[in-house]
């Protein structure tokens, strides 16, 4: 019963996030951002990094911790700066499922596998859609960019997620 709560949870939560648009929290340069609150959500903000092809791609990312935090997520958010996002930690790894429920921003939503690295991308999935969307394996986090942002930095499955 134990597991079941928090994968229904996250069901409901997936692309969630805070009631009521705001102002998004801007990346911070490197080690800055320790101590920083996202001014929306009111999340703790940490440094993300994804190693590409193409490089080392840098975030600001908001972290969902709790079931309360994951199944919120960015639902209700209509603005989501080109370097923030929202990580989803998985404790433990599991298979992960979301949807758009109240979401009306496109999101890409990008699993990570317990070796750190995407296995599955889901690509501008569609406002306020209730449709599934699901990893291929087992996640150890998931994370959530403005749609469409993963293609534009070269961000592939087999890339390593560093947080």
């Amino acid at each position: 019963m134990r597991r079941m709560i928090p994968a229904f949870v996250l069901a409901l939560a997936a692309c969630s996030p805070q009631a009521g648009a705001g102002a998004a929290a801007t990346a911070a340069p490197e080690g800055e951002t320790a101590g920083l609150r996202h001014p929306v959500s009111g999340l703790e903000i940490v440094e993300l990094a994804v190693e590409t092809d193409e490089g080392r791609r840098e975030f600001a990312v908001e972290v969902a911790k709790t079931p309360r935090e994951q199944a919120q997520g960015l639902m209700f958010r209509t603005q989501l700066g080109p370097n923030e996002g929202m990580i989803f930690p998985r404790d433990p790894p599991d298979i992960a499922s979301f949807w758009m429920k109240n979401t009306p921003l496109p999101l890409d939503i990008i699993f990570i596998g317990e070796d750190g690295r995407i296995i599955n991308i889901a690509a501008r999935t569609v406002p306020y859609s209730l449709e599934s969307v699901s990893a291929v394996g087992l996640t150890s986090a998931v994370l959530e960019l403005r749609g469409g942002r993963a293609a534009e930095l070269g961000i592939e499955p087999g890339d390593r997620v560093i947080w």
